[in-house]
């Protein structure tokens, strides 16, 4: 039997406010347990939550970049489950009326382009953390987090991979930290991911029962859970059992996912409206204000890429994949490197040293005006490509310009005067290639190349060197 898998996900993304969302608690990460608690996070009779304002913001931010619909409207409810880290017995959060509905997300796997709808996006409270490591047969609680803003981001389940789902998380993850809403760090859980998943046999249209995978916090193990549940899943089935709906944890030790308790539905948390808190109420001249500070959008700028640089949409993509990226490169061309060959070096010489560093493009050591210095270099023909990879691996690793490496690695190209009287010297030392060459076969052409640039110290212009070489062959 042929299986489709079914998949959603839902995405808890801790906003960038500093203070938490219902109270005047710092957000910071790192603090020492229960440091950043206020009386409002560990729920102390008689305290009353107030709205943080700056959370509300980043959620229209959200919902205009996404083209959802901001609810002018939107009510707060009580989630009510009992757990140690939960000091009220309850999370606030919105359930019937979120403050964001719908809204789309296109994703690319391979060449294959797709929209994924989004359900919803609401504001809630964080819980705090159960640490279990350092206690002998307890667990010790911190809350810090509690009361952390985060905005909940639901998809629909429309995503039949778990590369669809990595990329759609991976597009989530870089939007939002393009708008500035979210830091996006994933080993601090500012970005974490639920995953529903659940599988059908081909054609049928009931969704089969789906279990939820908790709190994966990288992309790697997102794609790794979901294609380990899927296989129980449909293993599970071919021997005849059943799925039973169920929260699961993914263990990234040994690849595998295991229950973690029987899955709640909606009415099991028994919502009600929290009667502390106002509806929230916002007006056009908010939605207003706030697109008017809205930064360009990845999608507008990829396009703008492709008419102002003359870039392929490949290679406007690629550059405009975190805005820290399309930042660097804009600032190089601004600097006077040719679009063109600043995307090529971006996407290859620079990506690639930072991937084998495991280093973002903001802890480049070759600053975009150095690396622009380097690309005057190539453009003007003072140094190959060659020279420059040369150069490129010196300046990783100083400080200096491309300039002072390519005077002090000896790397500028030899002139034209030069390369004749070397190509001259190699057609006089090899008058049978010659014969041969001018006789029809061409493929000694390549191999006299290679002793003109080898007499040049790999300083002369191959471009150069196959033009000379051509009009003496031929002459």
């Amino acid at each position: 039997m042929k299986w489709e898998v079914v998949i959603g996900l839902e995405v808890h993304t801790q906003l960038s406010t500093q203070s938490k969302i219902f109270s005047g608690a710092s957000t910071a990460f790192g603090a020492e347990p229960n440091r950043q608690a206020c009386a409002v996070d560990i729920a102390l009779p008689g305290v009353l939550p107030v709205m943080n304002r700056g959370a509300v913001e980043r959620a229209i931010k959200f919902g205009l970049a996404i083209g959802a619909k901001i609810n002018q409207k939107s009510i707060f409810a009580r989630k009510n489950y009992f757990y140690p880290d939960l000091p009220k017995g309850y999370q606030i959060s919105q359930f019937e009326l979120p403050v964001i509905e719908g809204g789309t997300i296109a994703i690319q796997v391979g060449e294959h382009e797709k929209v994924i709808n989004l359900t919803r996006a609401h504001l809630e409270e964080d819980a705090g953390k159960s640490l279990h490591e350092d206690f002998h047969g307890m667990s010790g609680i911190d809350l810090n987090r509690a009361g952390t803003p985060l905005l909940e981001i639901v998809s629909e389940p429309e995503m039949r991979s778990s590369a669809e789902a990595v990329a759609y998380a991976k597009a989530l993850h870089s939007l939002v930290t393009w708008l500035g809403i979210c830091d996006g760090n994933m080993q601090e859980g500012s970005f974490r991911v639920d995953a529903n998943v659940s599988v059908r046999p081909e054609g049928q249209k009931e969704f089969g029962t789906r279990r939820e995978i908790k709190n994966l916090n990288s992309f790697k193990f997102l794609q790794q859970a979901i294609d380990y549940e899927v296989q129980w899943q449909i293993e599970q089935i071919e021997d005849g059992n059943k799925i039973v709906q169920a929260t699961v944890l993914f263990n990234p030790d040994t690849g595998e996912t295991r229950m973690m308790r029987t899955k709640e539905d909606a009415h099991d948390y028994r919502y009600f409206p929290d009667p502390d808190l106002l509806p929230l109420y916002i007006d056009n001249d908010w939605i207003t204000r706030v697109k008017g500070e809205m930064p360009e959008l990845p999608a507008a700028m990829k396009q703008r890429f492709v008419e102002q640089y003359g870039l392929t949409e490949y290679d406007a993509r690629t550059l405009t994949a975190t805005k820290a990226l399309a930042a660097y490169y804009e600032a190089t061309v601004a600097a006077g490197a040719d679009a063109k060959l600043a995307a090529n070096w971006i996407m290859g010489d620079v990506s690639a040293a930072l991937n084998r560093e495991e280093k973002d493009i903001t802890e480049s050591p070759v600053s975009s005006e150095r690396l622009a210095g380097l690309i005057k270099r190539i453009t003007d023909s003072t140094i190959n490509n060659k020279g420059a990879k040369d150069v490129m691996k010196a300046m990783w690793e100083s400080d200096k310009s491309a300039d002072l490496l390519i005077d002090e690695l000896d790397l500028k190209q030899v002139d034209s005067g030069a390369i004749e009287a070397i190509v001259d010297s190699v057609l006089a030392a090899n008058p049978a290639m010659v014969e041969e060459y001018r006789g029809g076969k061409e493929k000694v052409f390549g191999s006299l190349v290679g002793q003109v640039m080898k007499a040049g110290k790999g300083k002369a212009n191959p471009a150069q060197v196959n033009e000379l070489l051509k009009k003496k062959l031929q002459g």
